[in-house]
């Protein structure tokens, strides 16, 4: 039994999804502390417990025990203290998925620093926004020519940034980050009095993707890791001492869904693949060569994926696929289980908190369902004045009862605006501003963003359902249903596509897809625009711009 897990969560056990769902509770100590409490207890009890398998493209592996980093996270602190870094300092890293990743995020949660994870893509203007922001003190940084060189134009406009630490090959006016590590003392102990950083404290900021405007600045707080218990264990449903794999990059809250949190308080082994790029068969491959127990990855990944020959792969190690950060098509999910004998277990959520929705051990995955809402967090779906709707009407996700007690895992505002956090989490509940409906059987189905919907004719058309009916068809890979103007109708609905290998744009192709969708749903909701396109655009979180697209035909 896992011990760890059983000192927050009373029960881990449940008979069915209403079981989970009514019994389900997670324990928060006042001073609970990941590195501490998590990755230091599992080195204190079972030192050669495998924490992180690491990989690159360059034939670079690494492995580490609890007690490898425990040990390492401890050096690091002491070196960052050295540099003047305490309690409720911000640290901006940018390391893609370097191992030293974990190492920082371990050593800064000690200190009780406040960790910010960015993108490799930031640009000099989004470094200052972001030191500007949350006074942002020291910066970490891969050894990547583009980040160093966009981090020292921002310098000058970001005079609170007193150091710079490299990771990786040395940089002239910046600090090693090996060389730090290796002159400092492995011995470190827990902070006690003024100095111990409390769950409510904000350990992580996540800047959001800013697709309509400036990034927000997402506080968590110590206690954050817990609600990933959720996450990990009951989604994407690691086990102790087996390897689990999501793909993401360390600069986005995928990265704390899926390779740090809750994956660790499980006991579970993470499996970091440090791709320089995303090659559908180098990725199918590790899953074969190191034989995953559990694997997450993006819709956009399963798609390219089934434009191999998946099934002459050996996937069979794999006990639970999973999904999330764009809505998933039924077909890709019917095209997987084709391939592997498996479906994909989708899950929901925002940067703001835990998993949402899931389809949990107990849940059969749908085809084009979400799945079902996670225990303690009070989903349902609310219409314009609050008000919970019927099955089978649209209505916005929402966290709901925040008055009456605060979800482990859900975020606590918006850094150094009260205003902004005022309007999110200051009532009852917390709107995603994301839409869906529910079946009689509880199963949840997205519909879109709010502002995405499309009014057409005296219809309410979600751009997931027309995209779900494209992708069906052989030739779309994936694509972005917006709204268009129309002299006659006003709007209609345009899908922007990006074909599979072997086919090109004609004519003859856009009708055969726009009957395609007439056949597979209601034919009012036809793309009557198609365009082609060998990218859609996305934001340096992945996710694609919906909004562009419309901005660009003349759509506010």
């Amino acid at each position: 039994m896992n011990h760890v897990l059983k000192k927050y969560c009373p029960r881990i056990d449940f008979e069915s999804y209403e079981d989970f769902y009514s019994n389900f509770k997670i324990e928060i100590p006042d001073d609970f502390n990941f590195a501490y409490d998590v990755v230091d207890e599992w080195a204190q009890v079972e030192p050669e417990k495998r924490a992180l398998v690491w990989c690159d493209d360059t034939d670079g592996k690494e492995e580490f025990t609890f007690a490898d980093l425990s040990r390492l996270s401890n050096k690091a602190a002491n070196a960052f203290v050295d540099l003047g870094i305490g309690k409720g300092d911000t640290v901006m890293v940018i390391l893609r998925r370097r191992w030293e990743y974990w190492v920082c995020a371990l050593a800064l949660c000690k200190i009780g620093a406040t960790l910010i994870p960015a993108s490799l893509q930031l640009t000099a203007k989004d470094i200052v926004y972001r030191a500007e922001s949350v006074s942002l003190k020291m910066l970490i940084c891969v050894d990547d020519d583009y980040v160093c060189t966009q981090a020292e134009a921002a310098m000058p406009d970001a005079p609170s940034i007193e150091q710079r630490v490299i990771v990786g090959a040395p940089r002239e006016g910046w600090l090693s980050f090996a060389s730090l590590i290796e002159d400092a003392s492995e011995r470190w102990a827990r902070p006690t009095g003024d100095a111990v950083p409390l769950a409510k404290d904000i350990m992580l900021i996540y800047f959001t993707s800013g697709t309509t405007g400036l990034a927000k600045a997402v506080c968590h707080n110590f206690a954050h890791p817990l609600g990933h218990i959720l996450t990990a264990k009951y989604w994407q449903q690691v086990q102790e001492n087996t390897l689990h794999m999501s793909v993401t990059d360390s600069g986005w809250a995928k990265f704390g869904w899926g390779k740090i949190y809750g994956q660790w308080i499980a006991g579970a082994t993470i499996f970091a693949y440090d791709m320089d790029k995303f090659i559908p068969e180098k990725l199918l491959g590790k899953i074969e060569e190191y034989r995953l127990t559990t694997f997450c990855a993006p819709p956009t990944m399963y798609r390219f994926m089934l434009q191999e020959d998946v099934a002459s792969w050996d996937l069979s190690s794999v006990e639970n696929f999973a999904t999330a950060g764009e809505p998933l098509n039924a077909e890709v999910t019917l095209a997987w289980e084709r391939a592997t004998g498996k479906r994909i277990r989708e899950g929901f959520g925002q940067t703001e908190g835990p998993v949402l929705l899931a389809t949990f051990p107990w849940v059969d995955p749908r085809p084009g369902s979400m799945g079902k809402p996670s225990p303690l967090l009070n989903i349902k779906l609310l219409d314009e004045d609050g008000v919970e709707v019927d099955d089978g009407e649209e209505g916005a996700i929402c966290v709901t009862g925040l008055k009456e007690s605060w979800p482990p895992g859900l975020f606590v505002g918006y850094f150094h605006d009260e205003q902004r956090t005022h309007d999110a989490v200051g009532g009852d509940y917390y709107n995603l501003h994301d839409m869906a409906w529910r079946d009689s059987d509880g199963y949840f189905f997205f519909v879109g963003r709010d502002d995405d919907v499309i009014k057409c004719s005296g219809y309410r058309i979600g751009p997931f359902e027309v995209e779900s009916a494209l992708v069906e068809h052989d030739a779309v890979v994936e694509c972005a249903v917006t709204a268009a103007q129309h002299p006659v109708r006003g709007m209609v609905v345009k899908a922007t596509v990006v074909l599979a290998r072997g086919w090109e744009p004609s004519d003859e192709l856009i009708k055969e897809l726009q009957e395609h969708v007439k056949k597979t749903t209601a034919p009012y909701k036809y793309p009557r625009i198609v365009e082609f396109t060998d990218e859609l655009p996305k934001t340096i979180g992945g996710k694609i711009k919906r909004k562009l697209i419309r901005n660009n035909d003349g759509i506010d």
